[in-house]
């Protein structure tokens, strides 16, 4: 019987459900368009932003409750953008078809406190979302620095003591610089001497060291070496030693060689 009841209670909702719709000029929900440059009515696109605005005013009534938490709070506000970026959308086609000119002429966003509602770059917080972690420091106003002096109020500070002029008249400065003076000359002198020394003692080792080496006696050998021409003249006697050989018989040369004897070549 719990059942059937059931099921009787779900039958009566829809018929109930249907008579509201059929009063209402029909069943069919219409759904808006996704883009609105598909829309060609100027009465159909003031509807859809009605539309839109009511959606708007019932998200930002709900994020008014800080207990949703932080991610609910998050999704509304974007969810609120984004129905803010696709009113601009309508609004622009709007004036397109000839209707007004709602972003001109239209009243500024303001919150519960009559305020306007703040935001970076176009993104806009609502209710509860601008007390979340990282929001809040976006609406605390910024702390004045120090001041800055003018260049005017700096040089009233410039005078023959702020270059050191007058250093020297105070009697306190000229004994010191004496005293370091003398000090810085000491030390000078005393680092030369040490250099001396060592470099005394560093010349007497080498001396030493030259007495001990034993004298090396180097004999000098003089070795006659051939000039250019000697050695010209040396190979062409071979050759022509050669070609006599290979052409000439051993009598010929022998009587050669009486006749250069003779002749005194």
């Amino acid at each position: 019987m719990a059942r059937n009841s059931e099921k009787a209670m779900t039958t009566l909702a829809r018929w109930h459900q249907m008579k509201i719709d059929e009063e209402r000029g029909g069943s069919k929900e219409e759904r808006r368009p996704y883009l609105s440059t598909l829309c060609d009515n100027l009465r159909e696109a003031e509807k859809w932003r009605m539309t839109i605005i009511r959606d708007i005013a019932k998200k930002v009534s709900q994020i008014q409750n800080a207990g949703l938490g932080e991610f609910k709070l998050r999704d509304l506000n974007d969810e609120i953008n984004k129905l803010l970026r696709e009113k601009g959308h309508w609004e622009r086609r709007i004036r397109q078809l000839g209707g007004p000119d709602y972003p001109k002429h239209g009243p500024r966003m303001l919150d519960n406190e009559g305020k306007e509602i703040p935001g970076t770059r176009g993104y806009k917080y609502f209710g509860a979302a601008r007390d979340l972690p990282g929001v809040r420091e976006l609406f605390e106003p910024d702390l004045p620095g120090p001041s800055r002096k003018t260049r005017g109020e700096l040089m009233r500070d410039v005078d023959a003591d702020y270059y050191g002029y007058r250093d020297d008249d105070d009697g306190i400065l000229e004994p010191l610089e004496r005293e370091a003076e003398i000090k810085g000359i000491e030390k000078i002198e005393e680092e030369l001497r040490l250099k001396l020394e060592q470099k005394g003692r560093i010349m007497k080792e080498v001396e030493a060291m030259e007495l001990e080496k034993p004298v090396e006696v180097v004999k000098n050998y003089f070795i006659q070496v051939p000039s250019q021409e000697d050695i010209e003249k040396k190979i062409i006697e071979h050759k022509k030693k050669q070609l006599l050989d290979m052409y000439v018989s051993p009598s010929i040369v022998e009587k050669e060689t009486e006749a250069r004897q003779l002749l005194g070549i």
